[in-house]
């Protein structure tokens, strides 16, 4: 496993034990525990997918790797909502080879 694996899967854990947790003071849990549920998610990644597309625009490369990151982890809450893993990510990118 790479330097890229362990931090996704090291964000992941995080993310799992926030959802399993709910410390009253993270952001992730207020993510799990929003009144508006999933769509809470779904709106930032899609606030967060505007922000990415205007850094490139923009040729701005640290607001573009800041906007990707903030995509990822979103992206990464949702699916541990759906109950999927970063496994059911790698299966997927693996069948794009």
């Amino acid at each position: 496993m790479d330097d890229a694996d362990d931090v996704l899967d090291e964000l992941f854990d995080v993310i799992e034990s926030r959802k399993e947790e709910l410390p009253e003071d993270s952001y992730t849990t207020s993510l799990f525990t929003h009144e508006k549920g999933e769509n809470a998610v779904l709106e930032k990644l899609g606030e967060e997918t505007t922000e990415l597309i205007l850094a490139a625009k923009d040729d701005d490369r640290e607001e573009l790797a800041h906007e990707a990151a903030d995509i990822v982890y979103h992206m990464l809450v949702l699916l541990s909502m759906k109950e999927m893993d970063l496994e059911d990510l790698r299966a997927e990118l693996r069948k794009r080879r």
